[in-house]
């Protein structure tokens, strides 16, 4: 049931309909609807059944299900995010948009995990972006539909209660696994890093990185408590013997760089839950993973949904699909 693209006049009409929207698209686009229940986030890249492409033309739209009646949309900032699950419905899901690097972004990166009743409800959402040739001259934005409200630093959020009898699920696919190479520790959380431990072993990370000759597009990957969560990289400074990455590290943890990835689109497709069809509600996947495995035009399993800065399944993910189904308890 994920949703497709669509022209502004086609999402305008959906809008007047009162349907319950998920959309994504360039601002230009975005901009020109009108109010009604969605909220939205800017992105040019998608995932669609005719494979990865790029416009800043047409809207991606994620229509909510008939069956679903009650939805509350609410605006945050950093110091109300930590609220937003004891916000969420005792029986649903919320979907959240934050825009990329704000200080919201990097405040829910780091302290998502401490929140007040953390993934105690289905959470699920995306960083929103620009086009690469844009990057530093426009800045990312979402939208609520509700307000007609436009943030630049911020989070939109569209908590969803179900009918009883349905649940929802958020489901992360990773393709990465950890490598059997060295063991890094870091000694701070943070979105940077000089000094690592490797296997123990106080060292420069830039210029480990360098003289491994590591290749940067494959990530971090660590144990988080069960799940494998990537960690990707930014940048390596060489000169200033720092590396930054697009999600943080956390102290005590223990990251392997990732094994190589032979076939991207052979590995996605091969670990796609089967038998979700029409079951799956929502699903994204990362801009790295649209560049590095080079999917423009590609498809993924039949999977569609905007390509982000970044993923959200409970908390800030890189380098992942996140996707979110709802189950008939009584079929």
């Amino acid at each position: 049931m994920s949703g497709c693209m669509n022209t502004v006049s086609q999402v305008k009409e959906k809008i007047a309909q009162g349907k319950k929207l998920l959309l994504a698209g360039d601002e230009r686009v975005l901009e020109q609807l009108p109010p009604g229940d969605w909220i939205g986030g800017t992105i040019p890249y998608f995932m669609t059944e005719q494979g990865g492409m790029a416009t800043k033309d047409q809207v991606y739209v994620t229509e909510l299900p008939g069956t679903i009646s009650d939805i509350a949309i609410k605006v945050y900032d950093e110091s109300t995010l930590p609220h937003v699950y004891t916000d969420a419905a005792k029986n649903g899901f919320s979907i959240i948009i934050i825009p990329a690097m704000c200080t919201t972004h990097l405040s829910f990166a780091l302290n998502a995990p401490n929140y007040k009743d953390f993934a105690i409800h289905p959470l699920i959402g995306w960083i929103s972006g620009v086009h690469l040739d844009d990057l530093g001259k426009i800045k990312p934005k979402v939208f609520s539909g509700l307000t007609n409200t436009v943030l630049e630093d911020g989070a939109v959020v569209m908590h969803v209660t179900l009918p009883p009898g349905r649940v929802a699920d958020v489901g992360i696919l990773n393709i990465f696994e950890q490598s059997a190479g060295d063991t890094i520790t870091f000694p701070q959380d943070g979105f940077s890093a000089r000094e690592v431990y490797i296997n123990g072993v106080k060292t420069n990370f830039a210029e480990y990185i360098s003289a491994q000759h590591l290749d940067t597009r494959l990530p971090l990957v660590a144990d988080y408590y069960g799940a494998m969560v990537n960690v990707s990289f930014q940048s390596v400074d060489a000169a200033n013997r720092q590396v930054h990455f697009y999600a943080p590290v956390f102290a005590g943890l223990r990251y392997k760089h990732a094994k190589p990835i032979e076939n991207y689109v052979r590995q996605f497709t091969s670990q796609m839950p089967t038998k979700l069809g029409k079951q799956i509600v929502f699903s994204c996947n990362c801009i790295l993973n649209y560049l590095y495995s080079e999917l423009e035009g590609k498809q993924t399993g039949g999977i569609t949904g905007p390509i982000t800065f970044g993923e959200v399944a409970y908390q800030l993910l890189n380098q992942t699909m996140v996707y979110l189904t709802i189950i008939d308890l009584a079929a």
